[in-house]
């Protein structure tokens, strides 16, 4: 099976699109739009919520695309963490089943794993989904990477993502995390969160975009 290609998303200061393919999406001048930029400053939480300062959440588009870049957490050992809403933003509690698997490799070369990891998947719960695992807050560290959620508005079918985050695990291990699951809801999901598992998010920014 070929593994999908990703190239740079290039996007001026007038919003125009070059052509890009990011993970299983060809995307040609315009097909990708740019929707809202969240940055980080202490911040316990970021939230993008369908109708609230400009985000748009909704059936515009049918696959919505979140990028991370360099989120620094306040805490050491911490998890980047997202869940869902179906009620506005009032609660992120939306029944979830997912996957998740990583890989890893020491700076100095003298441990390295790849392996699925039961601790970090949901089975029908209403719990944060973990999107890394102990990242490192050094001042050279950081988590970057996207999820992707696909039409989030359906109310007949669930609702699905996939992430894949790159990050620095304390003792200088790069960290490439591989999640993906479902929303198990027919309500439309209107609003998505991210987080950490303890303290704030000291930089960074998530972006939002659609995809036509």
């Amino acid at each position: 099976m070929a593994l999908p290609s990703e190239k740079l998303i290039t996007i001026n200061d007038r919003g125009a699109r070059t052509a890009t393919t990011f993970g299983s999406v060809e995307a040609s001048d315009g097909s990708m739009v740019f929707i809202k930029k969240l940055t980080a400053s202490s911040s316990a939480t970021l939230s993008f919520v369908d109708g609230a300062s400009s985000v748009v959440l909704d059936n515009t588009y049918k696959e919505y695309l979140f990028t991370f870049n360099n989120l620094h957490p306040q805490n050491d050992t911490i998890q980047l963490m997202v869940n869902y809403s179906i009620d506005g933003g009032s609660n992120y509690n939306a029944t979830k089943t997912s996957t998740f698997f990583l890989s890893r490799h020491q700076e100095t070369g003298a441990s390295s794993e790849l392996s699925y990891k039961t601790g970090q998947d949901l089975a029908q719960s209403t719990s944060n989904q973990q999107l890394t695992v102990d990242t490192d807050n050094d001042n050279d560290s950081g988590i970057s990477g996207y999820l992707q959620l696909f039409n989030p508005s359906d109310t007949t079918f669930v609702k699905h993502w996939i992430s894949r985050v790159q990050s620095v695990q304390t003792n200088a291990h790069s960290m490439e995390h591989y999640t993906a699951g479902y929303v198990n809801s027919t309500s439309a999901v209107d609003a998505v969160q991210f987080t950490v598992s303890s303290g704030n998010i000291d930089a960074g920014d998530i972006c939002l975009y659609g995809i036509l």
